[in-house]
């Protein structure tokens, strides 16, 4: 039967992919935008893309293999609404294309905006560590924060039920989790409680810095709760994965994150072998281009740092570079002033993707360029501040995004 609707998908589907009709979104027609120029450029050694050109191959035309996919940044990916649409455009490309939900953090008990696709409850005392404060109090992982907590009445409860979900919204389920993080002075442990109260213990890995659970049915919501009699545990991410072949997308964001500020997640590294990305999607840097004492050089240095972390995990991970958005800073009270540090960032991350070997998908330019923003949030796609956008914004980046990557995935099959 698999073989069979593997030849079925590649004599109906692929022909339609040729063409380019099926796999592209339908964008509105926006005059003060630039989306005849929605397309990413190669620059240097980009040979790592064809790696995820064959998965998608793989999965689309057999059934078999992954394809995973980490999109990192800061408040524009805590925030979940393009990374969500970008995920939820992949899965449309096949029926039953979840190949597992990826990494993920309790926001909402970290007393921050929770990512639209999916929901966060807690219960009980938390301590919060992020990565954009001066000092942060515990150790972090990839994720960029920690919750940590003695109070044997905490838990987090992860639902992946997504906010103000459409219909044909995927449904994501896991029976395999792994709860990153470790425990101080005392045997604290984190056990899963099920819907009757009973519990999972689970098993502690040193490689990953994890306990593991394999859970006896997949599930699409799970509960974290403290288990032993003594000492702090401290929670650096969730992981939910399952068996099945498919597309998965990690978003990976917090609020006001820098540079700089992943450069301080100690453990960045060993929580990126578990997502195990094929490619990895860098927005960062609309908090970097500050409009006072940004250093182009300093800027492109410390990018070329955080890649060669990405680099030391997996050589061979394709690399998707994304331009700031067109961006205006607050003077005083209702007066904006553009912030043109976007043009030379724009110039930077060309540099950057040529000297590393990725894409550059430029979506300042698409956009509108310099002062565009007015014109988006205008048009109800962009909010007051002039540096996030509304949620239908958001996701009308995520089609673009997914628009550009097919444009390079049709060219690839249209050469091969």
């Amino acid at each position: 039967m698999r073989r069979l609707k593997a030849y079925f998908l590649a004599v109906v589907f692929l022909p339609s992919i040729l063409a380019g009709q099926t796999v592209r979104k339908d964008i509105p027609d926006l005059d003060f935008a630039r989306f005849d120029r929605n397309r990413i450029v190669m620059k240097g050694d980009s040979s790592s893309f064809e790696t995820v050109y064959r998965k998608l191959d793989s999965i689309l035309f057999t059934g078999r293999g992954n394809l995973r996919i980490m999109h990192i940044g800061g408040s524009h990916v805590q925030a979940g609404t393009m990374t969500r649409r970008f995920r939820n455009d992949l899965l449309s490309l096949g029926d039953s294309l979840d190949g597992g939900r990826g990494l993920v953090f309790p926001f909402w008990a970290a007393r921050t905006n929770n990512p639209s696709s999916f929901r966060t409850r807690y219960g009980g005392e938390w301590t919060v560590s992020k990565n954009v404060q001066k000092e942060p109090a515990r150790r972090l992982g990839l994720t960029g924060m920690a919750l940590s907590s003695s109070d044997t009445s905490a838990f987090v409860r992860i639902v992946l039920k997504a906010r103000n979900a459409a219909e044909d919204e995927p449904v994501f389920r896991f029976d395999r989790v792994n709860v990153i993080g470790y425990r101080s002075g005392g045997d604290r442990f984190p056990v899963i409680v099920r819907e009757n109260n009973d519990t999972i213990s689970g098993t502690w890995d040193d490689d990953s810095s994890s306990w593991s659970f394999l859970l006896p049915e997949p599930m699409d919501s799970v509960t974290v709760a403290l288990g032993g009699s003594g000492g702090e545990l401290t929670l650096t991410g969730i992981f939910l994965d399952n068996a099945k072949p498919g597309i998965s997308v990690t978003g990976v964001g917090v609020n006001g994150a820098a540079l700089n500020s992943y450069a301080a997640c100690q453990d960045f590294e060993r929580d990126l072998k578990m997502v195990d990305p094929d490619l990895v999607i860098f927005a960062i840097g609309i908090n970097d281009a500050v409009p006072t004492g940004f250093s182009k050089d300093v800027f492109i240095s410390r990018y070329k740092a955080l890649v060669s972390r990405v680099r030391s995990v997996n050589p061979d991970c394709a690399l998707l570079f994304v331009t700031n958005n067109d961006s205006y800073r607050r003077v005083r009270r209702r007066v904006y002033s553009v912030n043109r540090n976007a043009l030379p960032v724009e110039e930077a991350f060309f540099t950057i993707a040529e000297d590393c070997g990725g894409g550059v998908w430029d979506f300042f330019d698409i956009m509108g360029g310099l002062e565009s923003m007015k014109r988006w949030e205008e048009a109800g796609l962009a909010k007051q501040d002039k540096v996030h956008f509304t949620e239908e914004g958001y996701a009308l980046a995520g089609d673009l995004l997914f628009n550009a990557l097919m444009g390079k995935y049709v060219e690839y099959r249209r050469n091969k």
